[in-house]
């Protein structure tokens, strides 16, 4: 059966890296569950985070039971309900437009909670100032859905609002962030220089756990913002608290050969188990169990394994096709090379698999979902969700 695999000590040095940041800068860093919200290892990532973000209610609950500290909210849309249920324990409730926020203020308002200062709401702004390079990622898309622009504000009633809420970046170093800092500036400075305006909360897409991300950079804008403005700074990475953490280890099915193409059928699936693999897109490191490699390794390795690191397609001796078993024609992960035919029951690591992928898999053609695990420092691998027949059904109905 495939299985995640992720490494709490892999975990905790991006953690520390983070908490570094956050300590020099004066600034929060809190989790952003819609990248990684596996909770057996909300034990590791706690002691060096200030608290999570919630994408929603679901996640603001997760956030709140399982890891603690400060949570804080931002959707496109709330349903009825859900904003009265959050006021009583979310502490930054952020919002994507002036008609959403009028339709529940005055409910905010009166709540014990907002009146005591223990709870905050926000407006999520949008700085038209894309700097990234993946159009499905780009918030500040002409049109976007995404955060009111300076226009949209301009003579607005703002009662009630304390902060303000920006994510532009994707994947993503400090001098985008430096770029998009100066539209924000010129665009709400205003709004943020005046005294009702609090908190800050710069989104994620900051990839400060990149060995090249200038975390110098990123501490001398944090401060900056808060000594200009006199607010409360927040950062919600996903992606820097679990890259390079984990892996997806799997099964060839089958090998056969088609016009030319040689195939290798995998127990898992990219549309349901990797789905960034077809989004962003990317091309993610393919390990051989077994394989006599060189330098590189993956983000999880077992004691007394070995491993060898696939290649491009025509660079070693023979190229597959990798594909899922599903019915989706375009279910694949890409061509790699391999220094010896592949064969059945052979194993593959699919390198730097705990972001953005167990929190987007889905039990799609009924392929059965690998179970999760985490790696502690001697290298046990203790699995802590074993997915069935039943849960697939379940989900259905």
């Amino acid at each position: 059966m495939a299985q995640f695999v992720i490494s709490l000590p892999a975990l905790e040095r991006n953690a520390r890296i983070l908490r570094a940041v956050a300590d020099e800068s004066g600034a929060s860093v809190i989790l952003a569950l819609k990248g990684f919200a596996t909770t057996a290892a909300f034990g590791t990532l706690k002691p060096f985070m200030d608290g999570c973000c919630a994408s929603g209610l679901y996640e603001a609950k997760l956030a709140s039971r399982h890891a603690g500290g400060h949570v804080a909210v931002y959707s496109p849309a709330y349903r009825d309900g859900e904003v009265e249920e959050l006021a009583g324990f979310a502490h930054h409730i952020d919002f994507n437009s002036l008609s959403q926020w009028f339709r529940f203020r005055d409910e905010l308002m009166r709540h014990p909670r907002f009146l005591s200062g223990e709870l905050q709401c926000g407006l999520r702004i949008n700085p038209q100032c894309s700097t990234g390079h993946t159009a499905l990622y780009d918030p500040c898309a002409p049109g976007s859905r995404l955060g009111m622009t300076a226009d949209a504000l301009q003579g607005a009633d703002l009662t009630g609002i304390s902060g303000l809420h920006f994510h532009t970046l994707c994947e993503q170093g400090a001098e985008d962030l430096a770029v998009t800092l100066d539209a924000v500036e010129e665009n709400f400075g205003e709004l943020l220089s005046s005294p009702q305006i609090r908190y800050l909360n710069m989104g994620g897409g900051h990839w400060v756990t990149k060995p090249d991300y200038d975390r110098g950079l990123l501490v001398e804008l944090v401060r900056r913002v808060r000594e200009r403005y006199g607010v409360e700074v927040l950062l919600e990475p996903g992606e820097a608290w679990a890259i390079h953490t984990g892996v997806l280890r799997c099964r060839v099915l089958d090998v056969f050969e088609s016009q030319g193409v040689r195939h290798a059928i995998l127990d898992v699936s990219v549309s349901a188990h990797m789905p960034d693999v077809l989004e962003m897109p990317y091309r993610p490191d393919v390990f051989r169990v077994g394989g006599q490699g060189g330098e590189a390794a993956p983000a999880v390795a077992w004691p007394g394994e070995s491993y060898a690191l696939a290649g491009q397609p025509g660079e070693q001796a023979v190229t597959y096709r990798l594909g899922a078993p599903t019915c989706l024609a375009g279910d694949v992960i890409g061509d790699y090379s391999f220094d010896a035919p592949l064969e059945v029951g052979d194993e593959l690591l699919f390198d730097d698999m705990s972001h953005y992928t167990i929190v987007k898999t889905t039990f799609f053609n009924g392929v059965p979902h690998p179970s999760i695990a985490v790696q502690e420092a001697g290298g046990a691998v203790c699995c802590v969700k074993e997915l069935s027949y039943d849960d697939f059904e379940a989900r259905l109905g």
